[in-house]
């Protein structure tokens, strides 16, 4: 008989907006909308929960999103920044497993099978990676178990 497989699921809250909240924290408690130009077309790649609460959301038209939240800051994007600090949430991974399954900068699978005797649950797991991101990084994860 197999071995059940215990996987986890790792997704950055709000992750370009929390990274930019991270690096000015004058934006904290503040509407943040990270995306393209909105006279060019431009899309939401993220929204802060502040933005949130008005209706924005990721890939819609951020000329919609600014009428839907005026106030909002604008930003564009800086990917460099979002994949150093990628980089840097898939070390905590690696520290609890090598089966990483990335799905984008800000979201990945675990599959912790092998790593249940020296770390525990996959409950365990999950809230020992919540805590080193939330205490190393200073950005927030949820996770969920398939």
């Amino acid at each position: 008989m197999a071995q059940a497989r215990h996987i986890i699921h790792v997704d950055m809250d709000a992750f370009y907006a929390s990274v930019e909240k991270l690096d000015n924290p004058d934006l904290e408690g503040k509407p943040v909308i990270v995306g393209g130009d909105p006279e060019a077309r431009g899309v939401v790649s993220a929204a802060s929960y502040e933005a949130r609460k008005y209706g924005v959301h990721s890939a819609m038209p951020m000329s919609q999103a600014i009428r839907l939240c005026p106030r909002a800051v604008v930003l564009p994007g800086r990917m460099d920044r979002y994949c150093e600090i990628s980089e840097q949430i898939q070390a905590i991974f690696e520290n609890y497993t090598s089966m990483v399954e990335p799905l984008s900068l800000d979201e990945a699978f675990l599959d912790v099978t092998g790593s249940l005797r020296l770390h525990g649950s996959a409950q365990d797991i999950g809230m020992a990676i919540k805590t080193r991101i939330r205490r190393e990084i200073e950005l927030t994860a949820s996770v969920g178990f398939v």
